[in-house]
């Protein structure tokens, strides 16, 4: 039988996939159990729904560690224009390319498992910054039990890898089946390949990790031709993911991270102004393509957003101070002057 989902349940899914702290994602969650059609095609959907606001509901109301030796945080908050999780084998150069990219002081060796706990940084990229998480390595013999959260934050994942090692096919694959294994799919689809952004995810579980995923192929200065080498490694593995060869050891490369991430993730950088003053253009609002008027006021402030009457809109309007609405969507490069 169909499930036949309405357009309010699917708003509070498309919230509920965005979501990233559990307070938000137990609220979407009660609204997809209210809009969601009673019948005997969602019951499953629902069960599953139920369960999950239980989990939650559990984990909201557990007593909190008061007592220090709880460890480092293995999640992050989302930072700058997007979160992109480094994944993969031990000794591929994740954390040198982290310190590479970022300039944060991460520890580097020459063996396995040296990174043990999430490092955040934040790589420049023009007048924003991505904010890239360092995860330990991941193999049978170092299971990480928090590597679903650490991840669900995330908007991509840079999976790291090196072709020059023998055992590097085997070494992806154990990374790809350990991540499965967990419910976590790794996609070469990003924002920018979506034709549709609402488009239907029923291949997958709701509570299911796709993410999409770029391939680093670091160390290219130890590889003859690591173009050709990089396009047989991805044969060899069958992982389809877009690829960039890089190293972090010379730095060649490198530069194309933050420009590949920005047209892929379709950034839109959005300033704002003061009426009767030059607008702010050291410090953007990032937004996704799609997103409006509404968007920016709430990052704001929500009370902002809910007083919002109109916004005055320079750069991707018919006029230059063109009026318009919250529900106006919003180009890269706009600047907007809020009214409430």
């Amino acid at each position: 039988m169909p499930a036949n989902l309405t357009p309010a349940y699917k708003t509070a899914e498309k919230a509920y996939r965005r979501a990233h702290q559990p307070e938000e994602q137990l609220e979407c969650l009660r609204e997809m159990l209210r809009a969601i059609p009673k019948h005997k095609g969602t019951d499953h959907l629902q069960a599953d729904i139920k369960t999950r606001i239980k989990e939650l509901t559990r984990e909201l109301t557990a007593p909190r560690k008061t007592t220090g030796g709880g460890g480092p945080p293995t999640v992050f908050h989302p930072e700058g224009a997007g979160q992109l999780a480094l994944v993969g084998p031990p000794n591929t150069g994740k954390s040198s390319l982290h310190a590479r990219l970022t300039g944060s002081h991460a520890q580097v060796g020459p063996y396995p498992f040296t990174t043990q706990h999430p490092q955040p940084g934040m790589m420049p990229f023009e007048d924003i910054a991505f904010q890239l998480i360092d995860l330990p390595p991941l193999s049978p013999e170092h299971l990480i039990p928090w590597i679903t959260d650490a991840l669900r934050p995330a908007d991509g994942a840079l999976v790291v890898v090196d072709i020059s090692q023998p055992e590097c096919v085997e070494a992806v694959a154990l990374v790809v089946g350990l991540l499965t294994e967990r419910h976590i799919t790794l996609t070469p689809s990003w924002p920018a390949d979506l034709v549709d952004l609402d488009e239907d995810m029923e291949s997958l579980g709701l509570f299911d990790l796709c993410l999409p995923a770029l391939m680093i192929v670091n160390k290219s200065d130890e590889i003859g031709d690591p173009e050709e080498e990089a396009e047989t490694f991805r044969e060899l593995t069958g992982l389809d993911l877009p690829a960039l060869v890089v190293s972090a050891q010379t730095g060649s490369g490198l530069e194309a991270v933050g420009d590949w991430l920005f047209r892929r993730l379709e950034v839109v950088r959005v300033y704002t102004k003061l009426p009767g003053c030059a607008p702010d253009l050291g410090r953007p609002f990032c937004l996704r393509r799609g997103e409006t008027v509404h968007d920016v006021a709430l990052m704001v402030h929500k009370e902002v957003a809910a007083s919002l009457k109109y916004a005055r809109l320079w750069g991707g309007g018919d006029f230059e101070g063109q009026q318009v609405g919250p529900d106006h969507v919003l180009r890269d490069g706009d600047v907007l002057e809020m009214h409430t």
